[in-house]
């Protein structure tokens, strides 16, 4: 089981690289293909919206077939294809199909193991498993700044997605080869989504995860980028040396939120402070949004920490999961995190264009962005504060 679980977490860092590598791509991709920020944000957004509409049909399948197969069949057929085509990819519109693609093979993965957790571990280390999953799992974060804008520049971006390509395809096999798939639950009850749905408990927490984690996966794997470019003048190795520093705080973030339930006796508060803090972070990155780049990117970073509180907000909904709808229960969670943050990137892409029109310098249209990304924390943490605190 072991072995399997370090496989999953494999593929998760894959996903974490998948959904947050354009940012270093997009000055390559725009003057290779023509791919402006706006498209960027279309593909992106098609990568979140895809992985979220595959939560449903991923949950029945954990419930009824297992996480085994259920993650390496989708991470190397959409993984692998999707990594090939973006390799190839001469437009925009191929760039977005094959993001889309990407976002089908990733879905399974950390799901997989948050299933695993669910059903052999202890109820009480749920939180600090999944914080420590998505904590070595964002190394792939790490990996799609610096050492991407690295290897682009010394072997191109073509070739160094056919390798993505090649080692999507050997993790794949290896989960395939190594994970165990969990006794199934007794009983013969099935069940489905609507069930959960019926737990109001559930209701507020689902609120904060549709927007506790979309500002910081926005910021990271797209605006970053285009942002430090137009107002800074940031080169490729800049935007990498940007990156990097948000998605190690974003490590560091996963790591110290998952024990914090034990230490506190409370998942609602850890959540809510936290959440707090990135709404404050994210209000004064608006204030200053060109005084200076190092001033951008430590407020970007404390966004990053702040803004990791997913396996916490899992955790706290797991809480309330009949045990027979432990894998729909995960990935439904999943599906207002990953769908939420797949809205911002569909809605931010013309949001900017529009600001930008009107507002000038170009900071002031960012502006907007890290403003409107700050609103939406507040509105959530808001609804939020009604939910019941439990945990195990």
């Amino acid at each position: 089981m072991r072995i399997g679980l370090i496989c999953l977490v494999l593929g998760y860092v894959l996903s974490q690289f998948y959904r947050a590598f354009l940012a270093v791509l997009a000055p390559t991709l725009l003057t290779d293909i023509g791919a402006t920020a706006q498209d960027l944000a279309f593909a992106s957004g098609l990568w979140f919206l895809a992985f979220a509409v595959m939560q449903i049909p991923v949950g029945a399948l954990l419930d009824r077939v297992g996480p085994r197969r259920t993650a390496a069949v989708l991470l190397a057929v959409g993984g692998g294809g999707g990594a090939a085509m973006f390799g190839l990819a001469t437009t925009p519109g191929h760039v977005s199909i094959a993001m889309a693609l990407i976002g089908v093979g990733c879905s399974p993965v950390l799901m997989a193991a948050y299933y695993i957790f669910a059903r052999v571990y202890s109820v009480a280390v749920f939180a600090t498993l999944a914080g420590v999953t998505i904590g070595i799992g964002s190394l792939g974060n790490i990996a799609g700044s610096a050492p991407l804008a690295w290897a682009v520049q010394a072997f191109g971006w073509r070739e160094t997605m056919m390798a993505m390509c090649a080692v999507t395809l050997l993790v794949a096999a290896l989960i395939w080869l190594t994970v165990q798939d969990p006794a199934q639950h007794d009983g013969t009850q099935r069940g489905s989504v609507f069930d959960l749905l019926k737990i109001r408990a559930l209701w507020p927490i689902f609120a904060m995860m549709f927007v506790c984690y979309g500002p910081a996966a926005s910021l990271r794997g797209l605006w970053v980028g285009p942002y430090t470019a137009d107002v800074f003048g940031a080169d490729a190795l800049t935007i990498g040396n940007v990156t990097l520093v948000m998605g190690l705080a974003m490590v560091a973030g996963n790591f110290a939120y998952g024990p914090l339930d034990r230490v506190f006796g409370t998942r609602k508060w850890v959540i809510f402070g936290g959440n707090a803090v990135g709404a404050l972070a994210l209000l004064a990155l608006w204030a200053v949004a060109d005084t200076g780049l190092w001033l951008s990117a430590a407020l970007l970073a404390l966004i990053g920490f702040a803004g990791s509180s997913f396996p916490m907000v899992v955790a706290h909904a797991r809480a309330f999961f009949p045990v027979h709808l432990t894998g729909r229960g995960v990935t439904l969670v999943n599906l207002f995190g990953i769908g939420g943050a797949g809205l911002l990137q569909f809605t931010t892409g013309p949001l900017f264009h529009a600001a930008d029109q009107v507002m000038k310098p170009v900071s002031g249209a960012y502006g907007v962005l890290f403003l409107t990304f700050a609103l939406l924390t507040l509105a959530g943490l808001a609804i939020y504060a009604f939910a019941t605190d439990r945990t195990d």
